[in-house]
């Protein structure tokens, strides 16, 4: 019996696979931030292939954090019957989904508003300066990421996932890369991991207690300057305790140096998390096929596999891998005669 392909239960959340779709950014709304047709047929459609978790991509809690200007939002409480019809879907083909708040930080690039992040350090020399955060803005940015937490409980998502990773505002904070800081947000890592935990617990009071919290984190940085994997187990550790209840892990984004990348590349930073603190983890990076998903699920380096970009080729990815695999009763009743070799 595959393991990848089996069902399982974190907290209250009952996944009927171990396959998580990670977040990868469509920017395909309009300047409203509000769900498209896109976004339902995209999201759709993975979820008729029978995806355990889709982790939508990148949700912006302010409209200045956007990525683009064609980024999906959950600023206002407009942007929420959207989501709610698209959470409505999902359910309905038997998923589960999980929304991802995130602010870009001096990586945003929303248009005519300024940016803001931790310090006046542009990201590289293709984005603008942006201007250092005042207590004002920070507690302006505490309280948009609660807001959408609020408004993604309104929509009824399984779980909440804030973005702490690839060198956005909350991994700028713990990076020393980009925080320069000389206040209690700066400096040594108590101080870096201050904001970010400030975030997780506004978070926390806007949900319900049963809700699934995660966040994703670059495990390293690949860059001069940054943290160390030590540092980062130790701020898991700490947001942990404020209530997380998986770690989505990932690498990288601080900086403009890209890593060899092979598949299977980011898993040991994923193992290494989960061997330290005793927590689900997802991992990830270019996993293509399913002896790899199954390996890293039996082994017990991971809990749940994150697939990228081949569900962007393949929304039928888990479908073939339980014909693969040898796996029954997974394939849709309407399409198992496009699956003659099931067995």
């Amino acid at each position: 019996m595959s393991q990848f392909l089996t069902p399982i239960e974190i907290k209250n959340l009952y996944l009927r696979n171990r396959v998580a779709m990670v977040p990868m950014c469509l920017f395909c709304a309009g300047e409203d931030g509000i769900i498209t047709d896109w976004h339902l047929v995209h999201y759709g459609a993975r979820a008729i292939g029978q995806v355990g978790l889709i982790i939508q991509e990148a949700t912006a809690v302010e409209k200045r954090g956007r990525l683009s200007p064609r980024d999906l939002g959950m600023w206002t409480d407009e942007q929420v019957e959207g989501q709610k019809k698209l959470v409505e879907l999902i359910h309905s083909l038997g998923g589960k989904i999980a929304i991802q708040l995130g602010h870009g930080g001096r990586k945003s690039r929303p248009g005519p508003e300024e940016i803001i992040a931790p310090s006046a350090v542009p990201f590289s020399r293709d984005f603008p300066t942006p201007r250092e955060m005042t207590p004002q803005d920070l507690e302006r940015v505490l309280r948009a990421f609660q807001e959408a937490a609020r408004r993604a409980c309104l929509a009824d998502y399984d779980a909440i996932e804030i973005h702490g990773a690839h060198g956005y505002l909350l991994h700028q904070f713990l990076s020393p890369h980009s925080n320069h800081r000389q206040d209690n947000y700066g400096g040594v890592l108590e101080n870096r991991m201050r904001f970010p935990l400030e975030v997780i617990q506004a978070v926390k009071e806007a949900m319900p207690a049963e809700k699934l919290l995660m966040i994703r984190l670059s495990a390293v940085e690949y860059v001069e300057g940054g943290y160390s994997l030590p540092e980062i187990i130790e701020t898991s550790r700490a947001l942990i305790r404020a209530g997380v209840d998986i770690l989505d892990i990932s690498t990288g984004g601080g900086g403009t140096t890209s890593p060899r990348t092979y598949p299977g590349y980011q898993v040991p930073y994923a193992q290494k998390i989960r061997e330290q603190l005793n927590i689900p983890v997802i991992a990830c990076g270019l996993l293509t096929r399913p002896e790899m998903a199954e390996e890293w699920v039996a082994s017990g380096r991971t809990a749940l596999v994150g697939l990228g970009r081949v569900l962007l080729r393949d929304p039928h990815w888990v479908l073939k891998a339980a014909v693969e695999m040898g796996v029954s009763g997974i394939i849709p009743e309407i399409y198992q005669r496009a699956f003659p070799d099931e067995k």
